[in-house]
């Protein structure tokens, strides 16, 4: 289109436009409010970057596929976040995994380490306490070595509890919790049973003592290496305890408590607002009003963003546009704060086609709702 027909068109559409919501066209009269927002209708206007980044959790180590990296630039993702295991708990395996993403055009927002997450020992002061506590400060400074920035932490003591898979849309497979049909808690090759996971109750005064003692020695060393320590819900939410383990990260007040604990600015959240919707109203507050309070305070640096079925105690874990809470509105809760983190489509329903399609249909949904917010935001 030449630059005289253009101009033509876009001046005979700017004056047919309605005025002021009044419902007359007049004719060369443009309301000055909506000028930008038909001009960028009529034209592609260039998009500013968003703040708010997707990425996907992907291979850590020196030898990452470069056909999933391609897949996920194509995908218009920028970011990943990895995890590892021993022996790769080293500066020079973290080092080499940032390296070759950013020699293929991507960033590695955060690497996670399975063998200092939801362990027990921390958790509970079992025997070996100290050695694993002293593991994840080596797990902090190799990050701080490497220029990796931010990890997330979980701090339960029973792991994530499951009931066998169900399904959700089309027959999708989905992970599911019903307490009361059978249950259990994992993590890595552990399993809990109820009704004691660990032989006896434990006291929520343990529990605290516990976490002080372990994020008083965490939070400054992730502050000397330059490291955000984001923390994870428990999942599920909701509960007090579960097979006799108090739940620290379970409701809004016991989140409060526990930062307010840390006392430091590299101690955070990662918000995964689908393992808060599991609590319902028994977390005391939404994920919603999670992401406002939180995020006013510059606390959240990760977003697990899927979706459930409902609360407890019987939920199903969903499509992303299929649950019950609206996340649309959580997006825009992100945008109000000026969210400046990264989002995860995390524990995807696995379609009938295979993997990549369960992820490329979450990454898909997650950039039109940010678009669509931004759009609104006026960017």
């Amino acid at each position: 289109m030449n630059d005289n027909r253009r101009d033509f068109i876009k001046k005979a559409a700017l004056g047919a436009m309605y005025v002021g919501g009044v419902g007359v066209a007049v004719p060369g009269v443009i309301d000055p409010e909506k000028k930008d927002m038909i001009e960028s209708i009529l034209y592609d206007q260039p998009k500013k970057k968003s703040t708010i980044r997707i990425v996907m959790q992907a291979q850590a180590g020196p030898r990452a596929s470069v056909d999933m990296m391609t897949w996920y630039k194509q995908m218009g993702l920028e970011d990943v976040t990895v995890w590892t295991d021993p022996p790769n708990d080293n500066a020079e395996f973290y080092t080499a995994t940032k390296k070759v993403y950013a020699d293929n055009g991507i960033a590695v927002y955060g690497m996670g380490n399975g063998a200092v997450h939801n362990q027990d020992k921390i958790v509970l002061n079992l025997p070996g306490r100290d050695e694993k506590v002293e593991e994840y400060l080596k797990h902090l400074r190799n990050l701080g070595k490497s220029g990796i920035h931010y990890t997330t932490y979980a701090h339960m003591g029973n792991g994530i509890w499951d009931s066998p898979n169900g399904t959700t849309r089309g027959g999708a497979v989905a992970r599911q919790l019903d307490l009361n049909g059978d249950h259990w808690g994992r993590w890595n090759s552990a399993r809990y049973r109820p009704p004691l996971s660990h032989g006896r109750e434990f006291t929520e005064d343990e529990l605290w003592d516990n976490w002080t003692y372990f994020i008083k020695k965490a939070a400054p060393v992730a502050e000397e290496n330059n490291v955000r320590i984001g923390i994870h819900p428990d999942d599920p939410t909701g509960l007090p305890s579960i097979a006799g383990v108090p739940r620290l990260f379970s409701s809004f007040e016991r989140y409060k408590k526990a930062l307010d604990i840390a006392n430091s600015p590299n101690v955070g959240l990662c918000l995964c607002v689908g393992s808060w919707m599991e609590g319902g109203t028994a977390t005391g507050k939404t994920a919603e009003e999670m992401i406002e309070y939180f995020g006013k305070q510059k606390k959240i640096w990760k977003v697990h963003f899927r979706n459930i079925n409902q609360p407890l105690p019987h939920f199903t874990e969903t499509f992303v546009d299929n649950g019950y809470t609206n996340m649309y509105k959580l997006m825009k809760a992100l945008k109000k704060v000026n969210y400046d983190g990264v989002l995860f489509p995390d524990h995807v329903p696995r379609m009938s086609i295979g993997e990549q399609a369960d992820w490329a249909f979450s990454v898909g949904y997650i950039k039109a709702l940010r678009d669509r917010v931004e759009a609104e935001a006026g960017k």
